[in-house]
């Protein structure tokens, strides 16, 4: 199992450059770790997640590692022209000496993205999986001719072409259509930090009965703080879970409200929940010990292919050394 880094660049101080430059000492603190990978998250019209300009906070990340991997955690592949991402996924690629994971979601439940990149909450999902086959095709072919319900081009071929022969591809989903295109295509799984365990176990054997040969590649992001005791780790966290917590509810009560007459998913604790007992249960934080025994239930139930840490502390310093506890007194023992 490879450790992965979760970035959502919190802005919980109300300083953008502080924000950015402290999500970029954790990840270089993560590389000389070992860690080997690092996850930047797309948000936008938030002012607690400043992560809008996710591909450009990866090419400066680029620019200050030299190991760790980079992975888009995800693209919200909706709201971009993918003739544009294509291109800039290519550039990516080339300019972090080919350690870019490219990871993709159709975005929620946020209902201002869909309102201002004027996308219907029922058409995100279409348009993610018609952008990426698109994508798929213009990153490696010439002359590309695409005709699709949203995304259309004719003999185009784009500069430069991605440095490895095939970039990694990630989809977050536990819809059917996302299941199976994913599996066609034999790219990753990624599972959310407040996805269900069930939720991820029946996504996985969705995934398992069309391709039995992908689906170890499955990247599980989850909150994450280790510290001497239990008490302190959820004491010291739950800053960060109670405001996650009360954002995501908001979102997610406009988004059932204006989805009425629409087939929603509801938010429970068997799918999708935002209670800040739930967030805690289905994270990793806590004691030695107990982080210990999450990571080995997700192990044995799920297969992961990388375990993606997102640290749970408003405070830098905590942070880092949360990270260091973690690859000192966890690691060897999952």
């Amino acid at each position: 199992m490879k450790i992965g880094l979760f970035c959502n660049y919190e802005n919980p101080y109300q300083d953008a450059h502080r924000a950015i430059f402290e999500q970029v000492a954790l990840v270089k603190h993560a590389e000389y770790l070992g860690f080997n990978e690092a996850w930047v998250s797309e948000h936008h019209f938030n002012e607690l997640n400043i992560s809008s300009s996710m591909l450009v906070l990866l090419a400066h990340l680029a620019g200050v590692t030299s190991t760790i991997r980079l992975g888009t955690g995800a693209v919200l592949l909706a709201f971009h022209n993918p003739i544009r991402v294509a291109e800039d996924i290519a550039t990516l690629d080339n300019l972090c000496s080919g350690r870019l994971i490219f990871g993709i979601a159709k975005g929620g439940p946020f209902p201002q993205q869909n309102k201002h990149f004027a996308t219907a909450t029922s058409e995100s999902r279409p348009k993610m999986l018609e952008a990426m086959a698109m994508i798929q095709q213009l990153l490696y072919e010439r002359d590309v001719t695409f005709n699709g319900q949203y995304y259309q081009c004719a003999k185009l071929t784009i500069y430069p072409k991605p440095l490895q022969p095939k970039i990694p591809v990630f989809v977050a989903t536990g819809d059917d259509d996302g299941v199976a295109f994913a599996a066609k295509h034999f790219f990753g799984l990624m599972g959310g930090p407040p996805f269900s365990l069930n939720r991820l176990k029946n996504t996985v054997a969705k995934y398992r009965a069309l391709n039995s040969s992908g689906a170890e590649n499955l990247m599980l992001a989850r909150f994450f703080f280790a510290a001497k005791t239990y008490d302190e780790a959820v004491n010291e966290a739950m800053p960060f879970i109670r405001k996650y917590s009360l954002k995501m509810k908001a979102n997610s009560a406009q988004l059932m409200q204006g989805s009425l007459n629409q087939k929603v998913k509801s938010f429970d604790r068997d799918n999708i929940c935002f209670d800040e007992d739930y967030l805690i249960e289905n994270s990793i934080i806590g004691d030695v010990a107990t982080c210990r025994d999450k990571i080995k239930k997700f192990q044995d139930e799920l297969n992961i292919g990388t375990l993606t840490l997102k640290p749970s502390s408003f405070d830098l310093q905590k942070n880092l050394e949360s990270l260091t506890r973690y690859n000192q007194e966890v690691q060897n023992y999952v």
